[in-house]
């Protein structure tokens, strides 16, 4: 880890009076947009120090799988505040996304991404649009939970908790009440995920509640999807489960006008990370040419995090008024609407020399006052179900793949205690009367049930495993069926 050689003071504030933060220069273009990001910051009077960390390409070929140096996490831990370039995974498995290490480890379970048109500056089909993407950042299927499991079939676990959804979902309202946003919209696909994009649905509904001033809505995240590509400009804030969120908000960002526009920050209870949402781009590193707009967004945030929201508009009016005046990088620059094409430092000098200045045209921004304090989310408490253990679900490698000879030998395993009532291939239903025209894989799902609808013990379970262990069939999974407060807490089978 590279520091700085500024002193520091206890709780992490350094003698010069500066505010300390750790800096990562990252992969590919990631140096450049860095080094013209903080010469803006710089300019502005931001008055920050940097505590520079190696984490990325080189870090992971040295063996670090996480792609992140021990060291690092200690500057991390004393600044709270990371401002990060884009960096490079490389090819090849055992190599773990850094960015979700980052998040989970620091608890920044808020991913907040602007998309703004800057029209008619950059070109955009929607000139309107200005939404705010709010995605839940530390599970979903982003937890990297994932097994194979016979010969044809892999899986990955898809975890949505109760507080993770309540805090992101209520971080959305509080967002759009502090930024004087209208509306908040929830993407979920809960018509067929009722129980995962369900309950994220249900906190949407139950915390909404609570927010009578803001206006609220649901759509199922396809067609969701397909009216934000075509009328972006009916959206305001929209809150949605980590995967979809991610997708979307690049889907965004590039209809707004680029990806290579677009800042992220990277909100917990005591840490935060700010970035561009774009990658690292090796094939246009050390020309001169990246666009570093979407790193310098992101600082912009950062700043605002810092409460140096004076500073924040300076920084963020002088890049409009630079868009405004026709200093485009290539990404973005068109003929007849940019005046000039110039590269990564050209870019940061123009904002540079128009520091003080404000947009003509487009809307000034304003951050100063209320709105640079980081928002605080409390979730409620609340009594835990009452849990009943009813049955399990044993995941089987069948390689015969067939249900009614599977469906034999499972039935006398049942014993006393549990009735085999359904088996199905991946969640369509093969057993009892299955139809003949499903596809069947190897990796069958026989379902026991308390027989009688008896509530069933672990010991009860183990003897049930027990006598599956001497059959000669392999068994890859088991999961306990439980009911909540006399509700199952589990899906039927497809056809059940």
């Amino acid at each position: 880890m590279s520091q700085s050689s500024t002193q520091t003071l206890p709780g992490g504030a350094p003698a010069t009076g500066k505010t300390r933060i750790t800096v990562a220069r990252g992969d590919g273009i990631g140096p450049e947009i860095m080094e013209a990001t903080l010469a803006v910051l710089d300019a502005a009077g931001a008055n920050l120090d940097y505590d520079y960390i190696e984490v990325g390409e080189q870090v992971y070929l040295k063996g670090n799988a996480a792609g992140i140096e021990p060291r690092a996490w200690d500057s991390l831990k004393e600044t709270r505040v990371f401002l990060k370039a884009p960096i490079t995974t490389p090819q090849g498995g055992g190599y773990k996304s850094l960015n979700v290490t980052t998040r989970k480890a620091l608890g920044l379970f808020a991913n907040v991404r602007p998309c703004v048109a800057y029209h008619p500056f950059v070109r955009t089909k929607h000139p309107a649009m200005d939404v705010v993407i709010v995605r839940e950042n530390e599970e979903d299927t982003y937890g990297g939970i994932e097994h194979r499991q016979t010969d044809e079939v892999v899986q990955c676990l898809k975890l949505i908790s109760r507080p993770g959804s309540e805090k992101i979902v209520r971080y959305a309202f509080e967002y759009a009440r502090r930024y004087g946003r209208k509306k908040v919209t929830c993407f979920t696909k809960d018509n067929i995920m009722k129980m995962t994009d369900g309950l994220f649905h249900k906190l949407f509904e139950e915390v909404g509640a609570e927010y009578p001033d803001i206006e609220k809505e649901h759509w199922i995240v396809d067609i969701g999807a397909a009216k934000l590509a075509d009328t972006p400009e009916v959206f305001d804030v929209i809150v949605m489960p980590n995967l979809y969120g991610d997708i979307l908000s690049d889907v965004a960002a590039q209809i707004a006008g680029s990806v290579g526009l677009a800042g992220s920050s990277n909100i917990g209870a005591g840490y935060a990370m700010f970035e561009a949402i774009h990658g690292s781009a090796p094939r246009r590193a050390g020309q001169n040419l990246a666009n570093p707009s979407g790193l310098m967004l992101g600082a912009v945030m950062m700043l605002v995090h810092l409460g140096k929201g004076e500073v924040a508009e300076r920084v963020h009016n002088a890049w409009l008024r630079t868009i405004e005046d026709g200093m485009h990088t290539y990404d973005i620059f068109k003929e007849g609407t940019s005046k000039e094409k110039v590269g990564t430092k050209e870019f940061a000098q123009a904002i540079i020399a128009r520091m003080g200045q404000e947009p003509a045209t487009l809307k000034p921004v304003r951050y100063a006052g209320g709105a640079s304090k980081p928002i605080q989310i409390t979730i409620k408490e609340r009594k835990r179900a009452r849990k009943e253990l009813v049955g399990i679900d044993i995941i089987v490698d069948d390689p015969r793949k067939s249900p009614a000879g599977l469906a034999d030998v499972m039935q006398k395993l049942g014993g006393k205690d549990f009735d085999l009532v359904m088996m199905s291939s991946r969640g369509m239903k093969i057993w009892p009367d299955g139809n003949p025209e499903t596809i069947i894989m190897d990796h069958i799902r026989c379902r026991y049930m308390g027989r009688d609808g008896q509530v069933v013990s672990h010991d009860g379970l183990a003897e049930l495993l027990g006598r599956l262990a001497n059959t000669n069939i392999d068994f890859v999974q088991i999961m306990n069926l439980y009911n909540f407060d006399g509700q199952p807490g589990f899906s039927l089978g497809q056809g059940q």
